[in-house]
């Protein structure tokens, strides 16, 4: 009996201890739900989630699959660890930064091969000088949150043009309505942001491009390679106890991102809910036109991507640089492949 208790002792302590440990997840009936958390449902880079569902793909596979949405990634990763939610849609650079804390987790469905963020600047603090980030000493930048991916590119960008963290403030501001508020109301003079936002700041004239990374070409430039970013990840130990579902979603995703460029920026923008676009659609679909590049044709990890977000991970973060990350373990095509089969 005793012996007993002190197992039921230590299982109590494991189970409410502060610490985010990713547990083997529990069998799931192959018709059971899947609820997948999306870091912003509206953002451009994360469409093919609601477009998948609106396509009627996840039925054609025989999925009943639930999506939710947070207002960062970040978010949605700490459902994820804390087996709230079977997958997250966000970016892919987590999976690294998450193996360095001994969590596994893996993506297998890469939507975009650019982060297709950029670093707007407000046109006030453009006037004063704000030019490139090497300007960026004394001022506060946007991020979507702390320890996002937004968060990741700004750092990294500022460190390469020479400024110090300690030299420049980072403040949570989200993304959409929240981020625009904290540019007008000089909360932040620079931030970091996506589609549809980028377009709707341009055109009101509040904003300049600081730094674009929509473009393979601008990404190469200023983060020295392709960046996998917008992704479908789920935990290792799920994928593999679950690999049929997690087959089924693969495909899924693939057949999207053929959609998407196989079809007009016009007819993509009709499969989406009104409060994507608001009261301007043209907008909208000129956002969504010049960002279809950006996606990947298959679903599949392009080549030297996790090299390029390894490398930039690795520069500010000592916990990344001194583990040996195995990229092997972040990413898989291997879904993709069961599903062409």
């Amino acid at each position: 009996m005793l012996r007993s208790r002190s197992v039921l002792h230590r299982a109590l302590l494991a189970a409410t201890s502060g610490a985010l440990v990713l547990m083997a997840p529990l069998a799931q009936a192959a018709d059971a739900p899947i609820t997948i958390m999306v870091g912003g449902i509206n953002k451009i880079i994360y469409l093919p989630a609601k477009l998948t569902e609106a396509l009627g793909y996840f039925k054609d596979e025989g999925l009943n699959v639930e999506l939710q949405s947070q207002p960062t990634g970040v978010d949605a990763e700490n459902q994820l660890i804390a087996g709230a939610v079977q997958g997250v849609v966000g970016f892919y650079d987590h999976t690294i930064d998450l193996q360095s804390k001994g969590k596994e987790i893996q993506a297998i469905a890469v939507f975009c091969k650019v982060p297709g963020e950029v670093e707007l600047v407000s046109t006030k603090a453009a006037a004063a000088g704000f030019k490139s980030m090497a300007n960026a000493k004394g001022m506060t930048l946007g991020v979507t949150g702390l320890g996002s991916s937004t968060d990741f590119l700004t750092r990294y960008l500022a460190d390469r043009q020479g400024i110090a963290q300690k030299d420049y403030s980072l403040l949570p501001v989200g993304a959409g309505n929240t981020f625009v508020a904290a540019m007008k109301q000089d909360r932040i003079q620079a931030g970091m942001t996506t589609e549809p936002t980028i377009s709707e700041m341009l055109k009101s004239g509040e904003a300049k491009v600081l730094v674009d990374l929509r473009t393979e070409k601008d990404t190469a430039a200023a983060l020295g390679g392709l960046y996998p970013a917008a992704s479908f990840y789920v935990q290792n130990t799920w994928a593999e106890a679950h690999k049929d579902q997690a087959t089924k979603l693969a495909h899924a995703f693939a057949r999207t991102m053929e959609y998407l460029h196989t079809h007009s920026a016009e007819e993509i923008a009709e499969k989406v809910p009104r409060d994507y676009y608001g009261s301007d659609k043209a907008l909208y679909v000129q956002a969504l036109a010049s960002s279809l590049s950006m996606f990947t044709t298959d679903g599949k990890m392009p080549a030297g991507g996790p090299e390029t977000v390894l490398k930039v991970l690795a520069t500010y973060k000592p916990l990344v640089k001194s583990k040996n990350i195995d990229l092997s373990k972040t990413y898989t095509n291997a879904y993709l492949a069961a599903a062409a089969k």
